[in-house]
């Protein structure tokens, strides 16, 4: 398992596959390379491109340096970046966008972004507290159940979550909740950010109206963006959807 090192001193784990312009996938809340949608999507896009996936600090299989900070996460980042030969394409999905705008802002390696749903949705400064509340006090478990509930998952559906055997991986990682939150902060799409790279926002069709509205305005706060939407997706968008729109808009970008 290869690593980077990032500036202060955190160990980031990737792993790389393919051929052809670097392109790195940065997972949204509670993934990781191991538990999530990029190692599906790396298997699809390894023949157009040489793809990273890696473990955002405090998940999988990277360590953590506190304080939280997001520029130190952009560091995390932009390290690989530089290992990837210092230019890269970036996909996103959810909270991760955050991190990607972040990123591009700050690195001119970026050579073009692509987000799935960038979840701007104004945020909710009580879930904000209460998270934190929770993961103060060590209630990781609590934590998580909250997560769910404020996206949206019914709370028999948590409940049953909560006893079944993969939980426990979940409370592992509830403390970078408060990582994405840091990351979105006031909910709002940061149009402060200076982005010259070119820019897909993604949506599915059969999304909530609430998660297309945050892409639309996304793709409208920044002059290089556009956005499409994908016919009969939901936020869980099918690996084989995403890999087709990806390899067309990075063809072009």
């Amino acid at each position: 398992m290869p690593t980077i090192t990032s500036g202060d001193g955190t160990r980031i784990a990737y792993e790389r596959a393919g051929d052809g312009p670097a392109l790195i996938l940065i997972d949204g809340a509670m993934c990781h390379r191991a538990a999530g949608p990029m190692r599906p999507l790396a298997a699809l896009l390894r023949e157009s491109f040489t793809v990273y996936a890696y473990d955002r600090r405090g998940r999988g299989e990277s360590s953590d340096t506190k304080p939280y900070a997001v520029a130190r996460e952009v560091e995390d980042l932009r390290a690989l970046i530089a290992a990837a030969g210092g230019t890269a394409y970036l996909y996103a999905m959810s909270s991760g966008g955050a991190l990607a705008l972040a990123t591009a802002a700050a690195d001119p390696g970026v050579a073009g972004i692509a987000l799935y749903e960038p979840p701007f949705l104004h945020g909710s400064p009580e879930y904000s507290a209460e998270l934190r509340k929770l993961l103060d006090a060590g209630r990781n478990g609590d934590a998580v159940a909250l997560f769910m509930t404020y996206v949206g998952i019914p709370a028999p559906v948590v409940a049953g979550m909560r006893s079944g055997p993969g939980f426990a991986a979940l409370e592992a990682i509830a403390p970078t909740l408060a990582y994405d939150d840091e990351l979105l902060g006031d909910g709002e799409v940061p149009k402060e950010l200076e982005i010259t790279a070119g820019m897909l926002v993604l949506s599915g069709g059969a999304s909530p109206e609430g998660l297309r509205a945050a892409a639309r305005a996304t793709a409208d706060a920044f002059a290089t963006a556009g956005h499409r939407e994908l016919d009969g997706e939901t936020h869980d968008v099918r690996p084989e959807a995403l890999a087709a729109a990806l390899e067309g808009f990075f063809a072009k970008a």
